[in-house]
C-alpha cells in the first residue's frame, strides 16, 4: 500500500496552507460554474408524461407537490431486472432528511423504466422513504437520454435532470450523468444544479433568492421537524 509521507508538524501546516490555496480557488471556480448553471436557458415541456407511485398514476408536474422546482434521480431499473441498480443504491442510500430541500422549495424524487409493481417491493428492502415513481410505458428516460440504444439493445445509465414549474408550465433546466453526480448527495449539491441555486443573497444571477418569496438561503435552516410545509 502506497502511504503519504511522513513529516513533522511544521512541515504538514506548510503543506496544508498550499493546497488550501488551491481549495480557495477550486471553491471560487465552483461558485462561478454553479453561476453560469443557472443562467442555462430552459426548455418547456408539451409532451404529457404518466408515471406511476404510492399515489396511484402522477403528471410530471404532479411530481413537483406543489412545489417550485423537481429533481429527479434517473435511478437504473430496466423492466426486466429483479432489482435496482446496486450503484443506483447506494447513491440513495446516502440522501438525507428531504425537509431542507422542500423548505427550498425543491422536491426531489426517483424515476425508474420498471413498472411499480417491481420498484415497491425493493423499495421496501430497502428501507426508504424518498418518493419513488415508474416512467414504465413511457419516452420519459429516452426523452432525458438515460435509456439508449447500444449496439442493438437498451441500455440504461444514471442521470439527474431538474425541472422548474411556473404556474402550470413545467420546464426541464438542467441534466448530467454518470461522472457528472459525482460530489451528489447533499441538500447544497443537489439545489446547486438549480436554476434557482441554494436562494442565498450572495449567488449570481441576482434576484433568483426571493422568488419563493421567503428569506434567503441559510436565514431559514431549521431542524428537519420545525418546518412548516
Amino acid at each position: 500500500m502506497s502511504l503519504p509521507e511522513i513529516v513533522s508538524r511544521e512541515q504538514w501546516r506548510a503543506a496544508r496552507a498550499e493546497l488550501l490555496a488551491e481549495e480557495k480557488a477550486a471553491t471560487r471556480a465552483r461558485d462561478a460554474l454553479n453561476a453560469a448553471r443557472r443562467r442555462l436557458p430552459m426548455v418547456e415541456i408539451d409532451k404529457e408524461y404518466v408515471f406511476e407511485g404510492g399515489d396511484g398514476k402522477a403528471t410530471l408536474a404532479e411530481l413537483f407537490e406543489g412545489r417550485t422546482q423537481l429533481v429527479v434521480y434517473h435511478f437504473m431499473f430496466a423492466p426486466e431486472w429483479d432489482a435496482g441498480c446496486r450503484s443506483c443504491s447506494a447513491f440513495l442510500d446516502q440522501i438525507g432528511h428531504l425537509a431542507h430541500l422542500k423548505a427550498r422549495g425543491t422536491t426531489f424524487a426517483a424515476v425508474s423504466r420498471a413498472p411499480y409493481t417491481k420498484i415497491l417491493p425493493f423499495k421496501a428492502r430497502m428501507g426508504w422513504t424518498v418518493p419513488w415513481y415508474s416512467s414504465y410505458g413511457s419516452d420519459f428516460n429516452r426523452d432525458f437520454e438515460v435509456t439508449f440504444e447500444l449496439d442493438e439493445e437498451l441500455a440504461e445509465r444514471p442521470g439527474v435532470s431538474c425541472f422548474l414549474r411556473d404556474g402550470e408550465r413545467v420546464f426541464h433546466t438542467y441534466s448530467t450523468y454518470e461522472r457528472g453526480l459525482d460530489g451528489l448527495g447533499s441538500t447544497t449539491s443537489f439545489l446547486d444544479l438549480t436554476a434557482l441555486g441554494r436562494q442565498e443573497e450572495w449567488e449570481k444571477p441576482a434576484g433568483r433568492a426571493s422568488v419563493l418569496g421567503a428569506p434567503a438561503g441559510s436565514v431559514r435552516i431549521r431542524y428537519h421537524d420545525e418546518y412548516e410545509f
